[in-house]
């Protein structure tokens, strides 16, 4: 059984930056992509970015782009999000996400990731 595990949640100001970490354990891990996912209160689970497992391939949403780099070491099954000039409209929980099946090309869709982490919150003050 593969797990997921985050860190690197927590409380900053306006403009700073965090790194959020996403190990994954167990049995051997293979993985088609993986991805970061938030949700704020009274919000929608949203897409953020991905990254295909075997090309590096990322992807972003409109909202974060030029500001959150999305990556991934394969020796370390674990994939990193590393957010600059945090808004405070960056605050949500935080979701890892693993898929494993290419039938679709997007990796956008939340119902196409299988397994998830718990979540880790992220707080921006002003």
């Amino acid at each position: 059984q593969v797990q997921l595990v985050e860190s690197g949640g927590g409380l900053v100001q306006a403009g700073g930056s965090l790194r959020l970490s996403c190990a994954a354990s167990g049995r051997t891990f293979s993985a088609y992509a993986m991805g970061w996912f938030r949700q704020a209160p009274g919000k929608e689970r949203e897409f953020v970015a991905a990254v295909r497992w075997s090309t590096s391939y990322t992807d972003y949403a409109d909202s974060v782009k030029g500001r959150f780099i999305i990556s991934r070491d394969i020796a370390k099954n674990t994939m990193y999000l590393q957010m600059n000039s945090l808004k405070r409209e960056d605050t949500a929980v935080y979701y890892c996400a693993v898929r494993t099946n290419p039938r679709s090309s997007s990796l956008r869709y939340y119902s196409d990731y299988g397994l998830w982490g718990q979540g880790t919150q992220v707080t921006v003050s002003s």
